[in-house]
């Protein structure tokens, strides 16, 4: 898949809306009952970064972006200020905040995952673009050394050990991540006027597989 290892100006996403979408299918039985089903295991993100244009400068840096893309053709990198860290929004990242594995003595490389819980229910979400420099990692609460004791794909959120961690040793994660996204359009619409009076354009942003 063609994808850009470059962010979205954060500056311009601070100001957008947007957030996780599941697609899940729902028939109703004759007796009033439903089926419900979903074809998708994870959710998907969406964002319209046109409200984060508060000056013309800011257009220009995003038809620069834009243009750069090629509009739908390149994938890139996506801050969602609203969940971006392995811990909570007001919290530090810590090497023990995700538990991401547990070790069986010969697996070296383990995906980065963030978990969501509410209750006894959780979702597990694959992490595939870390932020470089910002991954820590434990094994049994004691914190591993990047690039000794471990390397971190930031093009693919793998983590690989240098040894393998030993059988029953939890392996744990704090890292800030970025969402892979690429425009939703192929066409951007702005106007000088429209915009001094306080309209924006329309930019909207879709989460990919990668």
């Amino acid at each position: 898949m063609s994808f850009h290892e470059v962010r979205f100006p954060a500056n311009l996403s601070f100001g957008s809306v947007g957030g996780p979408e599941r697609r899940t299918d729902v028939v109703t039985l004759a007796n009033g009952f439903e089926e419900r089903n979903t074809p998708w295991a994870h959710s998907r993100r969406r964002y319209d970064a046109g409200l984060g244009m508060r000056s013309l400068d800011d257009v220009e840096m995003l038809i620069a972006f834009f243009e750069a893309r090629r509009g739908q053709m390149f994938g890139f990198r996506w801050k969602d200020w609203s969940d971006f860290k392995s811990c909570r929004a007001s919290g530090e990242v810590t090497h023990g905040d995700q538990v991401i594995a547990e070790g069986d003595g010969a697996t070296v490389a383990f995906p980065l995952v963030k978990t969501y819980r509410s209750g006894a229910f959780s979702y597990a979400r694959p992490i595939a673009k870390p932020v470089a420099g910002s991954v820590r990692v434990g094994l049994d609460q004691d914190e591993q050394r990047e690039g000794v004791d471990y390397e971190v794909d930031t093009a693919s959120g793998l983590v690989t050990f240098a040894s393998p961690p030993g059988e029953g040793v939890q392996v744990t994660a704090g890292f800030e991540f970025d969402v892979p996204v690429r425009f939703d359009t192929d066409r951007i619409q702005t106007s000088v006027a429209s915009f001094q009076a306080g309209d924006v354009p329309n930019v909207p942003v879709v989460e990919v597989r990668v």
